[in-house]
């Protein structure tokens, strides 16, 4: 593209994210994604433009029907909004050569859409990723073997290495790595010492090794239904936090509602600000019985929230619901109490569904540090 280009999630917040940039902008300019507003120069030549992500989840969905249309959904594995794995393995009979059936998809997807895609072809998931990120972004479609390894994945300077993170290379610098390559010289025992499990992939995707299988997401609702938020500034007040929460179990609950689910375990994260020296904790915790009450969900969440946070400034949260049965089967010990909140909430539901989102509210949604809004009016953290 040749204009000056950037998509950003919103163009009245100065510390707003980056979302893509056109390469001329990034040229020009030095600006590229994850880059802020307030670092995009205030230039009459500059596009800003605010991302569409109902659109974008649409036509998302429509693509994922082309790739449908060639191999079933067991093999197709959703990786964002943007970026998918294909399981091509056993595809030859029918369409021939992978990379034939590459250029057919590519092919298909422009003639539909005009979108331009670029695809990496590889042994396995690391390398196909790993190929598209490097190489097939430039030629729009490439394919890499073990063969290319020498000559391709080594000289990648380790930021441009999918699954290394911006800690992770500043720990691998510090001992004097700066390329894959230099990775793949390093013992396993030694990684695995220095960086726990994350040392075994470390090892394995230096030397173009992955053991992951492509799974397809088709069934995903009935394994996990979860929402998360990046809060736009650190939360530290425990009431705060706790209200975030409340807010995510509402979305939670309903839509598992919706599905006609109920789940037994809850699970909460909460990454740290980068000021913290921990990233945050991971943990869950399961109910005696199935539930898709909010309140059953807020409270389980409060318990681990209690448990395992001490204080450290937050800046992301996310909960889970998981463990699911279908709606309609209920418990012997099913109380009167619990009946009652349940009819609650399907009141609330049918509320809002008829009359609008805002018709009816807990209190708990005044309080401070309320993202009810934020989260009913955004997909991935962007506006709809």
């Amino acid at each position: 593209m040749k204009g000056y280009l950037a998509v950003i999630g919103d163009k009245n917040r100065k510390g707003s994210v980056v979302l893509a940039a056109s390469s001329a902008l990034k040229k020009k300019y030095g600006i590229k994604t994850a880059d802020r507003l307030f670092q995009i120069p205030d230039r009459d030549e500059i596009i800003l433009a605010e991302a569409n992500m109902g659109l974008y989840l649409d036509i998302s969905m429509k693509i994922t029907k082309i790739f449908n249309s060639y191999l079933p959904l067991e093999v197709i594995h959703i990786y964002s909004i943007d970026e998918a794995w294909l399981k091509l393995n056993g595809s030859q009979k029918k369409y021939g050569d992978p990379f034939e059936l590459a250029i057919k998809i590519k092919k298909e997807i422009w003639e539909k859409y005009k979108i331009p895609c670029s695809m990496g072809i590889g042994p396995n998931m690391f390398m196909a990723k790993v190929a598209m990120d490097n190489e097939g972004k430039k030629t729009g479609l490439c394919r890499w073997n073990y063969c290319d390894i020498p000559d391709k994945l080594w000289p990648l300077e380790l930021s441009n290495c999918w699954g290394i993170g911006s800690r992770t290379k500043k720990k691998l610098n510090k001992i004097g790595v700066y390329t894959v390559g230099e990775l793949a010289q390093l013992p396993l025992k030694y990684l695995e010492n220095k960086f726990g499990i994350i040392g075994n992939q470390l090892y394995y995707h230096a030397w173009g090794i992955d053991y992951s299988e492509v799974e397809g997401h088709f069934n995903d609702l009935k394994k996990a239904v979860g929402r998360g938020i990046t809060l736009y500034n650190d939360y530290k007040e425990i009431e705060t936090i706790k209200t975030v929460i409340f807010n995510l179990a509402e979305e939670v609950g309903k839509r598992v509602r919706k599905n006609n689910l109920k789940g037994r375990t809850v699970s909460l994260a909460l990454g740290y600000s980068k000021q913290e020296i921990k990233n945050g904790f991971s943990r869950q915790l399961s109910l005696e019985k199935e539930t898709d009450m909010t309140k059953d969900i807020f409270q389980t969440a409060v318990v681990i929230l209690n448990k395992h946070y001490k204080g450290e400034k937050v800046r992301k949260i996310s909960l889970y619901l998981t463990n699911f049965t279908e709606s309609d089967y209920r418990q012997l010990n099913l109380f009167r109490n619990d009946l009652k909140r349940a009819e609650i909430d399907k009141i609330r539901d049918q509320l809002a569904q008829k009359m609008g989102k805002d018709v009816l509210y807990y209190a708990r949604n005044l309080e401070k540090g309320n993202v009810k809004e934020r989260i009913e009016n955004t997909i991935g953290g962007h506006k709809k």
